[in-house]
């Protein structure tokens, strides 16, 4: 394994030097003392596997293209957003709007994820090990939010295409997010986001929540509102 010091150089060389490599490259590499520092492996683009020794800030593996990352630590707000593909796990805690407009890909975060986690998603996986906080999967327009632990007020709000899968309490849908009852095809797309994790649950435990599509067309007697 490869290993990357930002105690001896910036975080722009590191992204840099992740940018200059061949879209086939199938390395490994580990990116030592963090410390906090924001926007570390952003824009990746190859087939690597790539370690972060610790916590990190904002926006850490933002905008990923194949590539998988693993951040042995806590993060800021906004991890993995606008992820395309590959896979990214926060092996600690995740703070405001993780995995925000994600496309594709599959985020993991073993702990809790704060507010707003999977906000405006559009087609990416995520799959929370603990808890959520309030608003999120908010306007998430494709996609799958599997959360193992309890989720927070505002669940869902605005709802588009995307599903919420939810193993704990929910204290609060948003609006025109609703409970539906799980069939087949959920029992096994939960059992697939499961097994592509190291959460070990039966997939019967999980509720479905979906959007009720009353918000698809604006109404002017509607008095259903999105506040964030």
């Amino acid at each position: 394994m490869e290993s990357l010091d930002l105690a001896a150089q910036s975080v722009r060389e590191t992204n840099q030097f992740f940018h200059d490599l061949s879209s086939s490259d199938t390395r490994e590499f580990e990116i030592l003392h963090p410390n906090g520092a924001h926007n570390i492996a952003v824009g990746l683009d190859a087939p690597v596997k790539v370690h972060i020794r610790g916590h990190a800030g904002y926006f850490i593996a933002g905008m990923n293209k194949q590539a998988e990352v693993t951040i042995h630590g806590n993060v800021g707000w906004s991890v993995a957003e606008n992820m395309m593909s590959g896979v990214v796990r926060v092996n600690g805690f995740a703070s405001e709007c993780a995995g925000s407009s994600g496309h594709g890909g599959l985020l993991i975060i073993n702990g809790d994820a704060s507010s707003r986690c999977g906000i405006s998603m559009k087609g990416t996986s995520i799959v929370v090990g603990g808890n959520v906080g309030h608003m999120s999967a908010f306007m998430a327009q494709a996609g799958y939010l599997l959360i193992c632990g309890d989720a927070d007020h505002g669940l869902g709000d605005s709802l588009y295409e995307a599903v919420i899968y939810v193993r704990g309490k929910i204290h609060g849908l948003g609006a025109d997010a609703r409970e539906e009852q799980m069939e087949e095809s959920d029992y096994t797309k939960v059992n697939e986001l499961l097994e592509m994790t190291e959460f070990n649950y039966d997939p019967k435990e999980f509720k479905r929540v979906a959007s009720a599509k009353t918000l698809y067309h604006w109404s002017p007697n509607s008095k259903q509102f999105a506040v964030l």
